[in-house]
């Protein structure tokens, strides 16, 4: 670990860190600890995971309940690896893959990484758009443009310091359930049916399609270099006592705030099944849809209210903590350090330019689609995160006597065995379906994208393995 370079992360100044050590009662304690899962958990909220999650129970009712539990427990699992990665190394998952991995894997996976964080940001800027112009009757090419003056609003919430911007976090995200629950109740879902679809079943390849997309919405590639990063933001003594409790701390803080992000994305779904599953009334292409019976159907003026409030805050929020995800990226990976604004100006402008194009070219019809897609390409890149960090975390030159037990290795293989198969059937399906009607060249540049990410898949769980210095 000689060769690892101190942590640079620089959007908190140090004297906004928490000393947990100064804490002598256990409860103050723990609660210094609170907090970066929330971070983290409010990205699991984002406009992505609703387009999946209504798509899911609009089209396959209450069916796909069980992949959100079961991705909820991927997420938890991970997300704790991630904390304990940077809790034991004091090095965040960018940083460390920057150390242990040649330069032209180095830069693939960065560049997967910031596609995967552009790609979210798009998801962000269309439900923040969709939000304003359902709230507010803002046109949504209009209200895509103004997306870029969050960049302003999240240069003041950083200079507020970790602390208070992860309060500022927790209240969104209690506005959003507060939100959800209120729709729930009011829809009056089948309890009987809620339960039939937590049992696992069989899935057909458009609800493969959206299976997928909810995973990739759900455990989101930037949160694992998120997370890594922002449990470092907690001072505590090295003594095998701190390290220990820090990790059991930061477990407790991901299962709460995790499973909360769980309850909001099964209620967008049963919310979605309970109205619109087999409906012959209402035909249901988007959020705007949603959004346009909510009223009807529920009988209630506050109902496309709180809907569309809640979008625009999920949206807002996620943002925030997507802004800090690419600076970690960006500084563990290359060493570039900017200003977060311009971090954030930056990738918002990038993001925008293709929304600007979609809507010009295809209109607003397409929108949700491109939003469900943002989804699935997340779950394609997230394997190429999960490979790294199980890899480190089994080698006890970084972990030393925290390394993963033998269960926790199976566990977290068999999540990336599952997420590769599924890619790859997904994938498959997609050129038998669609792919295989184009010209020739498409079908071999598909072919050709599929042998890539495949190759790049076992590169990267080699490549470390062969390189015995850094082991």
């Amino acid at each position: 670990m000689k060769d690892i370079q101190p942590n640079n992360f620089k959007i908190f100044d140090k004297s906004a860190l928490i000393n947990t050590s100064h804490f002598k009662s256990k409860i103050r304690k723990f609660i210094s600890f609170l907090g970066p899962a929330f971070m983290v958990a409010i990205g699991y909220m984002d406009p992505g995971n609703w387009s999946t999650d209504l798509q899911g129970g609009a089209s396959f009712g209450y069916q796909l309940i069980f992949v959100l539990i079961l991705s909820n427990i991927m997420a938890i699992f991970l997300q704790s690896l991630c904390s304990r990665l940077g809790i034991v190394s004091q090095q965040d998952l960018a940083q460390i893959t920057k150390t242990l991995y040649p330069k032209p894997i180095r830069y693939i996976l960065y560049f997967f990484a910031e596609l995967a964080i552009i790609s979210t940001d798009i998801a962000e800027i269309i439900g923040m758009a969709i939000g304003l112009k359902l709230l507010f009757g803002i046109p949504l090419m209009v209200g895509t443009i103004i997306t870029l003056i969050d960049t302003f609003l999240f240069l003041i919430l950083a200079n507020f310091g970790i602390r208070k911007l992860e309060s500022i976090i927790v209240i969104f995200i209690a506005t959003i359930c507060f939100c959800f629950v209120y729709l729930l109740v009011l829809s009056k879902p089948d309890m009987h049916e809620v339960i039939k679809g937590a049992i696992p079943t069989s899935l057909s390849n458009g609800s493969l399609y959206i299976a997928i997309g909810i995973i990739g919405a759900t455990v989101m590639p930037h949160n694992l270099y998120l997370h890594s990063s922002l449990v470092q933001t907690r001072i505590i003594q090295r003594d095998e006592k701190s390290i220990k409790q820090a990790l059991k701390y930061n477990f407790i803080d991901s299962l709460f705030a995790l499973n909360i992000a769980f309850v909001v994305n099964v209620s967008i779904l049963i919310l979605a099944a309970s109205l619109f599953y087999k409906s012959t009334q209402y035909n249901i292409n988007g959020l705007e849809d949603v959004h346009h019976f909510l009223q009807p159907i529920l009988g209630s003026q506050l109902a496309p209210i709180f809907f569309a409030l809640a979008l625009i805050v999920a949206g807002q929020s996620s943002t925030i903590t997507g802004t800090i995800a690419g600076q970690i990226v960006m500084e563990g990976f290359l060493n570039i350090q900017l200003k977060p604004w311009l971090r954030r100006l930056l990738t918002r402008s990038i993001a925008i330019i293709p929304c600007i194009i979609i809507l010009n070219v295809f209109g607003e019809r397409i929108i949700d689609k491109i939003l469900i897609f943002s989804q699935f390409f997340l779950s394609i890149q997230l394997v190429l995160a999960i490979i790294p960090l199980i890899i480190f975390l089994s080698n006890r030159k970084i972990m030393q006597a925290y390394t993963l037990s033998i269960y926790k290795k199976f566990f977290g293989w068999a999540i990336t065995v599952l997420l590769i198969s599924l890619n790859l059937k997904s994938l498959i399906d997609f050129y038998l379906s669609d792919v295989n009607k184009a010209n020739i060249a498409l079908q071999l540049l598909y072919i050709l994208f599929i042998f890539g990410y495949f190759l790049l898949i076992f590169w990267v769980f080699i490549s470390p393995l062969m390189k015995k210095k850094s082991f």
